[in-house]
Protein backbone atom coordinates (compact mmCIF):
# COMPACT_ATOMS: atom_id res chain seq x y z
CA UNK A 1 0.00 0.00 0.00
CA UNK A 2 1.10 3.65 -0.45
CA UNK A 3 2.48 5.60 2.75
CA UNK A 4 -1.33 7.75 3.50
CA UNK A 5 -3.44 5.83 2.17
CA UNK A 6 -3.08 2.31 4.48
CA UNK A 7 -6.40 3.34 6.43
CA UNK A 8 -7.86 5.53 3.80
CA UNK A 9 -12.03 5.59 4.53
CA UNK A 10 -11.69 3.76 7.91
CA UNK A 11 -13.26 5.10 10.81
CA UNK A 12 -11.52 4.33 13.91
CA UNK A 13 -12.35 5.08 17.67
CA UNK A 14 -9.06 5.70 19.68
CA UNK A 15 -9.52 5.53 23.44
CA UNK A 16 -6.84 7.89 25.65
CA UNK A 17 -6.24 9.89 22.42
CA UNK A 18 -5.64 12.78 23.85
CA UNK A 19 -1.63 11.77 24.95
CA UNK A 20 1.06 9.79 25.10
CA UNK A 21 0.92 6.80 23.03
CA UNK A 22 -2.86 7.35 22.20
CA UNK A 23 -2.23 10.76 20.64
CA UNK A 24 0.65 9.10 18.37
CA UNK A 25 -1.95 6.62 17.27
CA UNK A 26 -4.57 9.09 16.76
CA UNK A 27 -2.00 11.42 14.67
CA UNK A 28 -0.59 8.38 12.72
CA UNK A 29 -4.01 7.05 11.85
CA UNK A 30 -5.05 10.34 10.54
CA UNK A 31 -2.01 10.57 8.11
CA UNK A 32 -2.90 7.33 7.08
CA UNK A 33 -5.91 8.16 5.70
CA UNK A 34 -8.50 7.01 8.88
CA UNK A 35 -11.33 8.96 10.73
CA UNK A 36 -9.97 8.85 14.46
CA UNK A 37 -12.55 9.56 16.62
CA UNK A 38 -11.13 9.98 20.40
CA UNK A 39 -12.51 9.34 23.56
CA UNK A 40 -10.70 10.37 26.98
CA UNK A 41 -11.20 12.54 29.69
CA UNK A 42 -9.34 15.40 28.21
CA UNK A 43 -9.64 16.72 24.92
CA UNK A 44 -7.68 15.43 22.08
CA UNK A 45 -5.08 18.80 21.33
CA UNK A 46 -4.69 17.55 18.08
CA UNK A 47 -6.39 18.91 14.72
CA UNK A 48 -5.60 14.99 13.57
CA UNK A 49 -8.76 14.02 15.37
CA UNK A 50 -11.95 13.90 13.46
CA UNK A 51 -13.56 14.21 16.80
CA UNK A 52 -12.97 14.57 20.78
CA UNK A 53 -15.62 13.28 23.57
CA UNK A 54 -14.92 13.14 26.82
CA UNK A 55 -15.61 9.53 27.95
CA UNK A 56 -14.81 8.15 31.19
CA UNK A 57 -14.00 4.79 30.60
CA UNK A 58 -14.86 3.57 33.62
CA UNK A 59 -18.48 4.47 33.12
CA UNK A 60 -20.49 2.24 31.38
CA UNK A 61 -23.09 4.99 30.89
CA UNK A 62 -20.66 7.36 29.18
CA UNK A 63 -18.55 4.45 27.01
CA UNK A 64 -22.15 3.18 25.70
CA UNK A 65 -23.57 6.75 24.62
CA UNK A 66 -20.39 7.60 23.03
CA UNK A 67 -20.52 4.47 21.05
CA UNK A 68 -24.05 4.63 19.91
CA UNK A 69 -23.23 8.37 18.68
CA UNK A 70 -20.09 7.55 16.74
CA UNK A 71 -22.16 4.08 15.20
CA UNK A 72 -25.22 6.67 14.19
CA UNK A 73 -22.86 8.22 11.88
CA UNK A 74 -21.46 5.22 10.37
CA UNK A 75 -19.52 1.70 10.52
CA UNK A 76 -16.24 1.78 13.09
CA UNK A 77 -13.63 -0.06 10.89
CA UNK A 78 -10.83 -0.04 13.96
CA UNK A 79 -11.28 0.55 17.71
CA UNK A 80 -7.75 0.70 19.83
CA UNK A 81 -8.14 0.77 23.59
CA UNK A 82 -5.09 3.03 24.87
CA UNK A 83 -7.03 4.29 27.44
CA UNK A 84 -5.31 3.37 31.23
CA UNK A 85 -4.17 4.10 34.57
CA UNK A 86 -0.82 3.15 36.42
CA UNK A 87 -0.12 2.16 40.20
CA UNK A 88 3.42 2.08 41.83
CA UNK A 89 3.38 -0.69 44.89
CA UNK A 90 3.42 -4.15 45.51
CA UNK A 91 0.01 -6.21 47.11
CA UNK A 92 0.46 -5.00 50.39
CA UNK A 93 1.28 -1.41 48.98
CA UNK A 94 -2.13 -1.85 46.90
CA UNK A 95 -5.19 -0.62 48.56
CA UNK A 96 -8.69 -2.50 47.66
CA UNK A 97 -9.57 1.18 46.50
CA UNK A 98 -6.24 1.33 43.68
CA UNK A 99 -6.48 -2.60 43.16
CA UNK A 100 -11.04 -1.23 41.97
CA UNK A 101 -10.07 1.99 40.18
CA UNK A 102 -6.90 -0.14 37.79
CA UNK A 103 -9.64 -2.88 37.27
CA UNK A 104 -12.33 -0.58 36.20
CA UNK A 105 -10.18 2.21 34.04
CA UNK A 106 -8.32 -0.86 32.48
CA UNK A 107 -9.83 -3.79 32.55
CA UNK A 108 -13.09 -2.49 32.65
CA UNK A 109 -12.93 -0.13 30.20
CA UNK A 110 -11.45 -2.13 27.11
CA UNK A 111 -14.79 -4.73 27.64
CA UNK A 112 -16.38 -2.06 27.76
CA UNK A 113 -15.40 -0.50 24.45
CA UNK A 114 -15.36 -3.61 22.73
CA UNK A 115 -18.66 -4.69 23.76
CA UNK A 116 -19.90 -1.71 22.57
CA UNK A 117 -18.62 -2.05 18.94
CA UNK A 118 -17.95 -5.36 18.36
CA UNK A 119 -21.92 -6.52 17.42
CA UNK A 120 -21.81 -3.69 14.58
CA UNK A 121 -18.61 -5.45 13.35
CA UNK A 122 -19.29 -8.67 13.29
CA UNK A 123 -22.38 -7.68 11.56
CA UNK A 124 -20.36 -6.31 9.05
CA UNK A 125 -18.00 -9.48 8.73
CA UNK A 126 -15.33 -6.61 9.55
CA UNK A 127 -13.42 -4.98 11.96
CA UNK A 128 -9.97 -4.34 13.65
CA UNK A 129 -9.35 -4.40 17.76
CA UNK A 130 -5.89 -3.37 19.09
CA UNK A 131 -5.89 -2.88 22.86
CA UNK A 132 -2.73 -1.74 24.50
CA UNK A 133 -0.96 -4.05 26.67
CA UNK A 134 2.37 -3.95 27.96
CA UNK A 135 5.38 -6.27 28.49
CA UNK A 136 4.07 -6.09 32.73
CA UNK A 137 1.59 -8.58 31.73
CA UNK A 138 4.08 -11.73 31.01
CA UNK A 139 7.12 -10.24 32.84
CA UNK A 140 7.51 -10.11 36.58
CA UNK A 141 8.27 -6.04 37.14
CA UNK A 142 8.45 -5.01 40.53
CA UNK A 143 6.36 -2.79 42.52
CA UNK A 144 3.71 -3.10 39.62
CA UNK A 145 1.11 -5.66 41.07
CA UNK A 146 -1.83 -4.03 40.23
CA UNK A 147 -0.50 -2.49 37.02
CA UNK A 148 0.91 -6.10 35.53
CA UNK A 149 -2.30 -8.03 36.50
CA UNK A 150 -4.38 -5.01 34.25
CA UNK A 151 -2.39 -5.83 31.65
CA UNK A 152 -2.30 -9.70 31.73
CA UNK A 153 -6.16 -9.41 31.62
CA UNK A 154 -6.10 -7.48 28.72
CA UNK A 155 -3.89 -9.72 26.59
CA UNK A 156 -6.19 -12.97 28.14
CA UNK A 157 -9.42 -10.75 27.08
CA UNK A 158 -7.61 -10.56 23.27
CA UNK A 159 -7.33 -14.06 23.04
CA UNK A 160 -10.74 -15.07 23.79
CA UNK A 161 -12.19 -12.12 21.65
CA UNK A 162 -10.26 -13.25 18.70
CA UNK A 163 -11.41 -16.77 19.18
CA UNK A 164 -14.76 -16.26 19.54
CA UNK A 165 -15.14 -13.99 16.76
CA UNK A 166 -12.58 -15.40 14.28
CA UNK A 167 -14.92 -16.30 11.51
CA UNK A 168 -16.74 -13.51 12.01
CA UNK A 169 -14.43 -11.17 10.05
CA UNK A 170 -13.48 -9.31 13.35
CA UNK A 171 -9.60 -9.26 14.03
CA UNK A 172 -7.93 -8.83 17.67
CA UNK A 173 -4.85 -7.68 18.73
CA UNK A 174 -2.71 -6.34 21.10
CA UNK A 175 0.32 -4.22 21.64
CA UNK A 176 2.91 -5.11 24.61
CA UNK A 177 4.65 -2.11 24.98
CA UNK A 178 8.08 -1.69 26.73
CA UNK A 179 8.91 1.75 28.33
CA UNK A 180 8.18 4.42 26.45
CA UNK A 181 9.00 7.48 26.50
CA UNK A 182 6.19 9.60 27.26
CA UNK A 183 4.81 12.82 29.38
CA UNK A 184 3.51 10.06 31.79
CA UNK A 185 7.57 9.12 32.14
CA UNK A 186 8.82 12.88 33.09
CA UNK A 187 6.24 13.52 35.62
CA UNK A 188 7.12 10.03 37.08
CA UNK A 189 10.61 10.89 37.04
CA UNK A 190 9.92 14.61 38.68
CA UNK A 191 7.91 13.59 41.28
CA UNK A 192 9.85 10.63 42.74
CA UNK A 193 13.80 11.85 41.52
CA UNK A 194 13.28 15.77 41.73
CA UNK A 195 16.90 17.27 41.07
CA UNK A 196 17.71 13.68 39.50
CA UNK A 197 15.73 13.73 36.23
CA UNK A 198 18.33 12.78 33.48
CA UNK A 199 20.69 9.92 35.91
CA UNK A 200 17.23 8.81 36.39
CA UNK A 201 16.15 8.32 32.70
CA UNK A 202 19.02 7.13 31.47
CA UNK A 203 19.07 4.06 34.23
CA UNK A 204 15.37 3.05 33.16
CA UNK A 205 16.20 3.82 29.11
CA UNK A 206 19.16 1.12 29.76
CA UNK A 207 16.69 -2.06 31.47
CA UNK A 208 15.92 -1.72 27.53
CA UNK A 209 18.64 -4.15 25.61
CA UNK A 210 18.70 -1.35 23.09
CA UNK A 211 19.88 0.83 25.15
CA UNK A 212 16.77 3.69 25.12
CA UNK A 213 13.28 3.80 25.24
CA UNK A 214 10.40 3.46 23.02
CA UNK A 215 8.65 6.56 21.45
CA UNK A 216 4.96 6.58 21.26
CA UNK A 217 5.94 7.20 17.26
CA UNK A 218 7.15 3.44 17.66
CA UNK A 219 3.83 1.73 18.94
CA UNK A 220 1.82 3.78 16.55
CA UNK A 221 3.72 2.85 13.49
CA UNK A 222 2.51 -1.07 14.44
CA UNK A 223 -0.90 0.10 15.44
CA UNK A 224 -1.20 1.41 11.75
CA UNK A 225 0.15 -2.13 10.34
CA UNK A 226 -1.87 -4.20 12.57
CA UNK A 227 -5.23 -2.13 11.91
CA UNK A 228 -4.37 -2.15 8.39
CA UNK A 229 -5.03 -4.65 5.53
CA UNK A 230 -1.60 -5.61 5.31
CA UNK A 231 -2.02 -7.57 8.62
CA UNK A 232 -5.22 -9.17 7.38
CA UNK A 233 -3.62 -12.72 8.67
CA UNK A 234 -3.02 -11.30 12.05
CA UNK A 235 -5.47 -11.87 14.70
CA UNK A 236 -5.06 -13.78 18.33
CA UNK A 237 -1.70 -12.59 18.81
CA UNK A 238 0.39 -10.53 21.53
CA UNK A 239 2.68 -8.24 19.74
CA UNK A 240 5.42 -7.49 22.37
CA UNK A 241 7.70 -3.71 21.18
CA UNK A 242 10.23 -4.16 23.90
CA UNK A 243 13.81 -3.11 22.49
CA UNK A 244 14.33 -6.90 23.55
CA UNK A 245 13.59 -6.66 27.09
CA UNK A 246 11.72 -9.87 27.28
CA UNK A 247 14.06 -12.30 25.32
CA UNK A 248 17.47 -10.34 25.64
CA UNK A 249 17.45 -9.27 29.17
CA UNK A 250 19.85 -9.95 31.37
Amino acid sequence: MTAGTRLAGKTAVVTGGSSGIGLAIVERFAAEGAAAHVFDLQPCPSSAAASSRRVDVSEAGDVASAAEEILAQGAVDVLVNCAGVSHIGTIEETSEADFARLFDVNVKGTYRCIRALIGSMAARKSGVIVNIASIAASAGLANRFAYSMTKGAIVAMTYSVARDYVTTGVRCVSISPARIHTPFVDGYLAKHYPGREAEMFATLSATQPVGRMGTPREVADLAVYLASDEAGFATGTDYPLDGGFLRLHG
